[in-house]
């Protein structure tokens, strides 16, 4: 599956973006989607996964109670809604698709080219 992610830009401390990751397929009861991000210089790291039935979500600690992954699978979209973003969000924010569900990078088969996220304070 490709995946193509939409929404990044820059936004202040304290704001909110919608990134979207459009899928080249049909995803729903085949895939579970997840959002990895990688700061410059440092390692990529998972943010959010939401698994095919879409009833089942995991976050990082960072994030929790600030972002919302869902999905949207008759349109073949997931979503990244970021609320009260903080300077550390700032990074290149990654979708991905894979058949198991996991917070593994490794457990992810199809990659999107990543969408740049910028928090000004």
């Amino acid at each position: 599956v490709q995946l193509v992610e939409s929404g990044g830009g820059l936004a202040q401390a304290g704001g909110s973006l919608r990134l979207s990751c459009a899928a080249s397929e049909r995803t729903s009861r085949t895939y579970n989607m997840g959002w990895f991000r990688q700061a410059l210089g440092k390692e990529r790291e998972f943010v959010a996964a939401i698994a095919w039935t879409g009833s089942n979500t995991v976050y990082a600690d960072s994030v929790k109670g600030r972002f919302t992954i869902s999905r949207d699978d008759a349109k073949n979209t997931m979503y990244l809604q970021m609320n009260s973003l903080k300077t550390e969000d700032t990074a290149v924010y990654y979708c991905a698709a894979a058949t198991v569900f996991t917070v593994l990078p490794d457990g992810y088969g199809s990659w999107g080219q990543g969408t740049q996220v910028t928090v000004s304070s």
